[in-house]
């Protein structure tokens, strides 16, 4: 992983998002400067201290909105989506942003993907600027099996041992998910990325229809 300091924002969905899907990531690179900006549960009595723990396990700071989140996953403008992004950020500047696929990273949180889709679009407008766009690059078959990082994504690599165990301390220790549930059964031992160097194709992926960029 490249070690040179950075300013990067995690652009989630949940409390949670953040650590199963670049946990690793984050961990391996102390020397960014990261800000994790999670759109939902604000006003989760559970998951919202949770996160402020875990985001200082992380060393980033962070910040959640309130996006609606219910199970009936009703559709959500993208003007709204977008907003929410950008009331979150402390800047519209950064060296990097990671953030949601478009396609998400299971079958299905639509959350997800508006949040990838809005964070595209904010870069192609201008409204958000970064050198480089991560989206996490992950597939369950259509719930055949758990997530598992694609392997043929431009970014992907192994955790050692021990990032993952603090992965897996995560999720089950601080958030609090039992052994069994899909959160601890989920937790990737590999974490990958499509990568994205400007705004326009990260456009092309979005408006192109395919599933690799």
């Amino acid at each position: 992983m490249n070690k040179e300091t950075k300013t990067v924002a995690i652009i989630v969905a949940h409390p949670d998002d953040e650590t199963l899907w670049c946990g690793g990531t984050v961990l391996s690179n102390p020397s960014w400067q990261c800000f994790i900006a999670s759109l939902c549960r604000k006003n989760d009595p559970d998951r919202a201290p949770k996160f402020e723990i875990v985001r200082k396990i992380l060393g980033a700071d962070g910040v959640m909105g309130d996006l609606d989140d219910g199970p009936e996953q009703k559709p959500l403008p993208e003007h709204e989506v977008e907003e929410a992004i950008m009331s979150l950020l402390p800047s519209n500047e950064f060296d990097l942003v990671i953030t949601h696929s478009i396609y998400g990273e299971y079958t299905r949180h639509l959350r997800h993907e508006e949040i990838g889709k809005a964070v595209i679009n904010l870069w192609h407008s201008g409204k958000l600027n970064t050198s480089e766009l991560w989206a996490f690059a992950y597939e369950d078959g259509h719930r055949e099996y758990t997530p598992v990082a694609i392997n043929d994504a431009p970014v992907f690599f192994t955790l050692p041992h021990y990032l993952w165990e603090q992965k897996y301390s995560i999720i089950t220790n601080t958030y609090g998910f039992n052994i069994n549930s899909w959160e601890a059964q989920t937790t990737p031992m590999e974490e990958a990325y499509w990568q994205f160097f400007n705004a326009e194709q990260a456009r092309q992926w979005l408006i192109g229809g395919n599933s690799i960029p």
